[in-house]
């Protein structure tokens, strides 16, 4: 094998770095569907990710690895990232583990990521750390003084990878795609290693494997999948005369043939849309569009949606609600905290609806910080609701520090609405659809006490 040359060795180890961080932004994402992003999963995956890199680092340096035989073992090592990005980072086969795992017992989120992490994320990240190791060692007998270089250009990659991926591929490639070409990049650093037939032969069942699992044709074929970028994974199912909209591998809205919505949207529309006043124009704002179900076929009023996926629309009209939304709803793609900031309006109602589930909670939005903007945005009168997933009778913690959380911002006028049916007696750890209100009318914090009743004068 002939001896390959400093820029092609500074080629690889950018591209090691490429793909390494590349790999495990898409995993970040694509496991999101399935236990969240919260900040114990991204410290489980990088945790993982890390050892099992410096382990590659360290064993990198055994003196049993001839400098004559470092580039085959190389190649293997490419060919097997590039298979590896195939198994660990493609969406179909992420289900199929998660659906093993559920059938098994393993509901932990915590637990599924630890157990995803050591089988799919221990061999790739140990092969980046063996890899950058093994190129240093030959990238040497050119130039003894180039250890700055290769650490420089091994992070050069990585920080592409990170702004390429995040902002560029995930977003308008789509993450699936995304996938497809880390597996193409990985196979030619392999190819720049060695090109016999048989690695040739074996690069292309890896490339044809990667692209048929992530084609848009076959996740929408398979799985319903319409979007797959870096915010959500959107799909729609129909079955007994509804249509569900799923975001993240989670139901965000329903549409039914008789006109009907989730309940807890039947309820808003019923009780605080349709009752408003016909000789005024209201301003309701909604945080988290979903399938911008709220208020669907009221034409008077204005409505601003606000939601980060920019698809959203498209996607409703197109394939869940099967028709184009009134000139008075207005769509706006931005985080709910940043536009509430920016925004100078007030609204008369206010739909608070991002928290699709008790454990992909987006932790900024649930801080009393965040309440005190959205508290600063409603108007005189107005009404803010919040769609909750929480315990109706407090039976678990974080059902008792979000209302400890809520009634901080709002300790006067409130309610606290439970959609559905529950059993106030059993106290086990079940969720449904709580919707919290606070009317925006005076009160001068006022009680009654045995001193002083004037409830006379109050009614």
């Amino acid at each position: 094998m002939k001896n390959l040359s400093r820029s092609t060795l500074v080629l690889l180890i950018f591209l090691n770095g490429y793909v390494s961080l590349s790999l495990e932004l898409v995993v970040l994402r694509q496991l999101s569907f399935y236990v969240g992003s919260s900040a114990v999963v991204t410290s489980i995956i990088m945790a993982i990710f890390l050892g099992f890199m410096s382990l590659g680092y360290t064993l990198g340096e055994f003196k049993r690895i001839q400098d004559k035989k470092i580039p085959l073992i190389l190649h293997g090592s490419f060919l097997f990232i590039a298979l590896l990005s195939v198994v660990a980072a493609s969406f179909p086969l992420i289900t199929h583990y998660f659906i093993w795992l559920y059938r098994g017992g393993i509901t932990s989120g915590a637990l599924q990521t630890f157990i995803y992490s050591l089988v799919f994320l221990s061999a790739g990240p140990f092969l980046f750390g063996f890899n950058t190791t093994l190129l240093s060692r030959l990238l040497h007998l050119h130039d003894k003084n180039c250890t700055g270089n290769i650490m420089a250009w091994d992070t050069i990659g990585s920080v592409f990878g990170s702004i390429a991926t995040t902002l560029i591929l995930m977003p308008f490639l789509g993450v699936n795609y995304t996938v497809v070409l880390i597996t193409v990049l990985s196979i030619f650093a392999a190819l720049t290693l060695r090109r016999a037939w048989w690695s040739w032969f074996i690069c292309a069942c890896v490339f044809i494997t990667s692209l048929m699992i992530n084609s848009n044709t076959y996740q929408r074929m398979h799985l319903g999948i319409l979007v797959n970028n870096a915010n959500s994974t959107i799909s729609v199912t129909e079955f007994s005369g509804q249509r569900i909209l799923y975001m993240n591998g989670l139901p965000m809205s329903v549409f039914s043939s008789d006109g009907s919505f989730a309940p807890y949207i039947d309820y808003l529309n019923r009780n605080f849309i349709d009752t408003m006043l016909p000789n005024k124009t209201y301003k309701i704002l909604v945080l988290g569009a979903g399938g911008f179900t709220l208020g669907l076929d009221d034409v008077r009023n204005d409505y601003t949606f606000v939601d980060i996926e920019h698809t959203l629309k498209d996607v409703s009209e197109r394939y869940f609600l099967g028709r184009k939304l009134p000139a008075n709803k207005k769509f706006i793609v931005e985080d709910a905290s940043q536009f509430l900031k920016n925004t100078p309006e007030q609204y008369d109602f206010i739909l608070l609806d991002v928290y699709s589930n008790s454990f992909q909670v987006p932790e900024g939005l649930i801080t009393v910080e965040f309440m005190e903007r959205l508290r600063s945005r409603i108007a005189p009168n107005g009404i803010i609701a919040m769609n909750m997933i929480v315990s109706p009778e407090f039976s678990n913690k974080y059902s008792r520090v979000f209302d400890n959380t809520f009634r901080a911002v709002f300790p006067y006028n409130t309610s606290r609405q439970t959609i559905g049916v529950f059993d106030p007696w059993r106290h086990e750890d079940d969720t449904s659809n709580i919707l919290y209100f606070f009317y925006n009318v005076p009160n001068d914090g006022r009680i009654y006490s045995i001193n002083k009743t004037p409830v006379i004068y109050d009614r």
